[in-house]
Formats: C-alpha cells, sequence, structure tokens
C-alpha cells in the first residue's frame, strides 16, 4: 500500500465498522490511533493513514501533511484533489485488505485532515456512512469543485470545533457549516471552550453520535 499507515483491528474475524483517521498537518500516522479504544468501546477498525508531504517540525523533527499550507492565499485546490485521489486509491487498497464492512465506513478528519475527510465525502457520499470532522473547514474553492445531488445523497456529518481554536478560527467552522447546509449536507455541529484540541468531552460525544448514526439505526416496521 503507498501509505504508511497504523492500524487498530477490533477483537472477531469480521468484518468490522471502519474509521479512517487522517491527522493534522506535522502529525503522522499513529497521531489519532489513540483515539480507536474509545470509539464506542473499540468496536471499530481504525485505519490511520500517513500524509505524504515531510515538514520540518523541529530541530531534527519531522512530520507529514497532505498538502501544502497556504496561509494568507486561497486554498491550492488542485493540490487537495490530487491528495484526495491518493486516499480514495489507499482506501481501495484498505478495502481488499483488512476485514471492513464496507456500509459501515466513516471518515474523520482532524485539522488539514478534515479538509481531506470534506472532499473524500464531496468526491464520493455514497461511499460513507458518516464522516467527522475535527477542527477543521471547508473553503468555498473546495465546495464549488463538486456538484450538488438531493438532500439524502450525503451521510450524517459531525463538525467538533474550539472556541478558542488559536490556529482555525471558530469563524472559519461556522462559514464551513454554513457552506455544508448550501451543499444539503445533513450536519451536526459542536463548539467547546477549548483550543485546536480534542478534549475527554468532545471525544465522548463523538462516541456517542457514533454509536447512534452506525451501531443503533432507527428500525422502521414494515
Amino acid at each position: 500500500m503507498q501509505l504508511i499507515h497504523a492500524v487498530h483491528e477490533p477483537r472477531g474475524e469480521g468484518p468490522h465498522p471502519a474509521v479512517i483517521a487522517l491527522h493534522g498537518w506535522g502529525a503522522n500516522a499513529l497521531d489519532l490511533l489513540g483515539l480507536a479504544p474509545y470509539l464506542c468501546g473499540g468496536r471499530f477498525l481504525a485505519i490511520c493513514p500517513q500524509g505524504p508531504l515531510e515538514t520540518p517540525i523541529g530541530p531534527g523533527a519531522v512530520g507529514y501533511g497532505w498538502f501544502p499550507l497556504s496561509l494568507g492565499d486561497p486554498p491550492n485546490v488542485s493540490a487537495i484533489l490530487a491528495a484526495s485521489e491518493q486516499l480514495r486509491a489507499f482506501l481501495d487498497l484498505a478495502l481488499a485488505r483488512y476485514p471492513i464492512d464496507p456500509r459501515k465506513l466513516i471518515v474523520l478528519g482532524f485539522s488539514q485532515g478534515g479538509v481531506m475527510a470534506h472532499s473524500l465525502v464531496l468526491r464520493e457520499p455514497q461511499r460513507f456512512s458518516a464522516a467527522v470532522v475535527l477542527s477543521s473547514w471547508l473553503s468555498h474553492e473546495l465546495a464549488e469543485r463538486f456538484t450538488r445531488p438531493g438532500a439524502d445523497s450525503y451521510p450524517p456529518t459531525l463538525v467538533q470545533h474550539g472556541s478558542r481554536d488559536e490556529l482555525i478560527g471558530v469563524s472559519r467552522a461556522r462559514e464551513s457549516i454554513d457552506t455544508l447546509r448550501q451543499l444539503r449536507v445533513p450536519v451536526t455541529y459542536r463548539e467547546y471552550d477549548i483550543g485546536h484540541e480534542i478534549s475527554p468531552r468532545s471525544l465522548a460525544e463523538l462516541s456517542s453520535w457514533l454509536e447512534e448514526k452506525i451501531f443503533s439505526p432507527l428500525v422502521v416496521s414494515a
């Protein structure tokens, strides 16, 4: 497989519900792996690919990203879409290699990884059962690259953001919610009194949301 990745496998042979967890700028494949035991009691198979771009993060230290940063400039949509294509190819291979239930596939992204999560879902909404975007944003430039299917075409999406986020201001998250609603994405938005991070409370509410959407679907009698 083209991307280095870390995996958490639950007990049993599967197929398992799966989370594709995409880290932020300067992190690596292990960054989000620690969330796996706390998501619905560890019942998800978690796959954490590592971004292909190396970036220095300090003396002798290297992190990774998905696309070049463009601080103060419009986002490089072409670079985002190229990285999205690489992730789509990785996901195809992961589905063939690991015991994943394709009917219960979730994409989760933190910060820059959240941009990648948006790009994957907007391009292929039918592929995912749910999407989770943490401390991130969706630019108008990226959203405009995709067609706008009907209201029932997108999977349920949870967006969480810190009101004190020092890297991606909360106003950008609120603007992103407006964009998602214009696209008719069924989105749930939650703000927390935190910075650019995941808190125990936000993690617990994320787990509860996934429990409701993936493990406790509404059953309608005929």
